[in-house]
């Protein structure tokens, strides 16, 4: 289990930052079910499988966070047997699942105020959060049109227009990424998601500060929704990930090179305001 989650979250086979960071902390459960001889193999196990764990994706706060809670946590119990040892992993994790869930929750409640019924939104690549909060108020009988860029070079995008067509209340419209430009003229606000704001930055699917950018000139309000776990002051240094050229190009690139950064950096200076489960945050 833990060997085909760091693949999954190597091969970006789920997008959600939340729901990877709930996959990677469940893969330790894994370790429950192994005999050891001594608690101290057991710790030295948790230890190195939560650092494979972590590293698949440096670059997912939740997901170091999450990893690194339950693994610190247990050493520092420092349990007896390994038999203590390994149910107060399997209670750690349910605790950590938990307070995400609740987080994203909370988050998604949050925003609900802020989505005007009839208003016509923007969203990229694919947040579990956002959509939360667009199920929520749709519930209470508000509509959306709804812009989905597609998030290139994998199309994540498309996922969230599937999903927001099975939603009654949402009128999902997909379009390409450079069209953002195009259709935000028409648009009252951008909801997205975010992978962790550091400091200052916003760090969040390749495509995101474009349309901030070009948002902030046409006087839209950007609204980024997730976790407060995901806001990082200090202790953590993004590291961004450039993927295959072959998701860009599948054919040989012959005479110039291809890069496939699957992250990219917004200033919160282009933010009008970043909604967590501690409530709205202005900028």
């Amino acid at each position: 289990m833990i060997d085909e989650t760091v693949e999954e979250i190597q091969e970006m086979q789920t997008h959600s930052s939340s729901v990877v960071a709930i996959r990677a902390t469940r893969a330790l459960e894994e370790l429950t079910d192994r005999e050891f001889a001594t608690v101290e193999e057991y710790v030295r196990s948790l230890e190195q499988n939560g650092a494979i764990l972590r590293q698949a994706n440096p670059s997912h706060a939740s997901l170091q966070n999450a990893v690194r809670a339950v693994v610190q946590d247990v050493t520092a119990a420092e349990p007896g047997t390994v038999e203590e040892a390994q149910e107060l992993t399997l209670e750690r994790i349910d605790a950590v699942v938990s307070r995400i869930e609740s987080a994203k929750e909370r988050a998604a409640e949050n925003a609900v105020s802020l989505l005007a019924d009839d208003a016509t939104l923007l969203t990229h690549d694919y947040s579990s959060t956002v959509i939360e909060a667009l199920e929520r108020a749709t519930a209470a009988g508000n509509s959306f049109d709804v812009y989905v860029t597609e998030a290139r070079p994998r199309y994540i995008g498309r996922k969230t227009a599937r999903t927001l067509a099975e939603m009654d209340g949402v009128r999902p419209t997909l379009v390409t990424d450079s069209a953002n430009g195009v259709v935000l003229e028409d648009c009252d606000r951008v909801v997205v998601g975010m992978d962790c704001i550091v400091g200052e930055t916003l760090y969040n699917r390749v495509g995101t500060f474009p349309i901030a950018a070009t948002a902030a000139q046409l006087d839209v309000p950007v609204t980024v929704l997730g976790s407060v776990t995901k806001i990082v002051d200090e202790g953590f240094v993004f590291e961004n990930d450039f993927r295959s050229s072959v998701e860009v190009m599948p054919e040989p690139a012959e005479g110039f090179d291809v890069e496939n950064p699957a992250y990219d950096a917004t200033p919160t200076s282009l933010l009008e305001s970043v909604i967590t489960d501690e409530g709205r945050r202005e900028f």
